[in-house]
Parts: structure tokens; sequence; C-alpha cells
């Protein structure tokens, strides 16, 4: 887990489409490349899950690992949006509302997530100039 420090590890539903298009759009705006990725399916995600004690995650999360801390849900939305360039900073403002209504707009979402926007039958493959972003 050193070999990641001054990164973030973003882990994800690998198989939710809602979720594969949110990897992408980080990517895209993460010009310094300061975020990795790791589905939840995968060994990574898995080593990582137990390194720090993840073992009642809810895999409908996104989590954000930064600084050695956890943050899931909505405040690890924001805290990513926080970190990617352009004027989506301005939508950190949004921490102001209270997590526990925030998260229940997350938990609405992520609860519909396959019916409102699919799901693959396997994770994404990244394209060779992006696999350095993924742990395997």
């Amino acid at each position: 887990m050193d070999n990641f420090e001054n990164k973030s590890i973003i882990l994800f539903d690998g198989v939710c489409n809602l979720c594969n298009a949110s990897v992408n759009f980080v990517i895209k705006h993460d010009k310094n490349e300061q975020f990795l990725f790791a589905s939840f399916q995968s060994d990574a995600a898995k080593e990582i899950m137990l390194h720090f004690n993840l073992k009642n995650l809810n895999l409908d999360s996104i989590v954000l690992i930064e600084g050695g801390k956890i943050y899931e849900k909505s405040t690890a939305i924001l805290r990513i949006i926080r970190l990617l360039d352009g004027g989506f900073k301005l939508l950190y403002f949004f921490r102001v509302i209270p997590k526990f209504i925030r998260d229940w707009l997350y938990n609405a979402i992520a609860k519909k997530r396959y019916r409102l926007f699919g799901k693959r039958e396997s994770c994404m493959i990244p394209s060779l100039d992006l696999k350095n972003r993924f742990l395997d």
C-alpha cells in the first residue's frame, strides 16, 4: 500500500454502467493523474479492502482512499470532485448539505443504478494508455 503515496484510490463497481461512466469522467478531468482505480471485483480491490478492514462494505458505494482515510458515498464523490480540474471544484460547496441528506439521495440512486443505467457482463478493460491507472 505504500507504493501509492501521493495518489488517491477510487474503488467502484466494475459492472455498473453509471460507475464506469463516472470513472471515465474522473479520468478525463484528472489532468494530474492523481487517482488510481480498482473495481470491487478485482483482486487489487479485495486486497485493499482487507488492508483497510472494509469487510462490511456495501458494494453499491463508491470508495475513495485518500491520505490513508476512507470516504464513502456522497462524501467520496465530493472529495473526488474537489480534486478535479476545471469548474467542477465549485460543486464541493454541496458538502454544507448534511451527510444524511446527501447519502439518502446517493442511496436512492445506487439502489436503482442497474435498472436506470444498466449493467455489464464483466468489468471494463482499460485501454493500454490507461492501464497504469488501474490496479489489478
